[in-house]
């Protein structure tokens, strides 16, 4: 179970921290609620504390994970199908996972794709999406800028 100032990634849409627990009745049965506020966008989200572990709400990385992360940034592409919808049902599920690890190989893979064919409408946006994932983990675990951990992901991936 996670307390108040905690900090943690709610997988889909990035890194926050734990603002309070609450208890609210919807359709008639009361149930508790994480309320995390989300690092970018000013947004609040509310998570079933039942629920918590089925939606892959976790911990953000320790700061000596972060190098791994790099790391990841860093190395060689993983094989991609050519087929579209199958490459972007892939790098969805790897987002879905919730593991930073996994995000870090979708955004290494597609900006390696986009410099070499280009992106579609939709895989773009995926790129943009899972480096926001990205940058808010890293802004949250560094204490970095959002400018300056972009810096840092265009350095890499340059």
């Amino acid at each position: 179970m996670f307390k108040v100032g905690d900090r943690v990634v709610y997988p889909m849409h990035g890194a926050g921290v734990v603002e309070s627990i609450e208890e609210r009745e919807v359709l008639g049965q009361v149930h508790k609620y994480y309320v995390l506020s989300l690092s970018f966008g000013d947004m609040k989200v509310m998570v079933p504390v039942d629920s918590a572990n089925e939606v892959g709400l976790r911990k953000v990385i320790s700061d000596s994970e972060v190098n791994a992360v790099l790391e990841v940034l860093k190395s060689e592409c993983t094989a991609m199908s050519s087929n579209w919808n199958r490459r972007y049902r892939s790098n969805l599920e790897k987002i879905k996972s919730g593991s930073i690890y996994e995000v870090a190989d979708v955004v290494r893979n597609l900006t390696m794709r986009d410099k070499e064919k280009g992106l579609s409408t939709g895989e773009r946006k995926m790129l943009d999406s899972a480096k926001e994932i990205l940058i808010s983990e890293l802004t949250l675990v560094k204490g970095w800028k959002r400018e300056e951990a972009e810096m840092v992901l265009q350095q890499i991936l340059a």
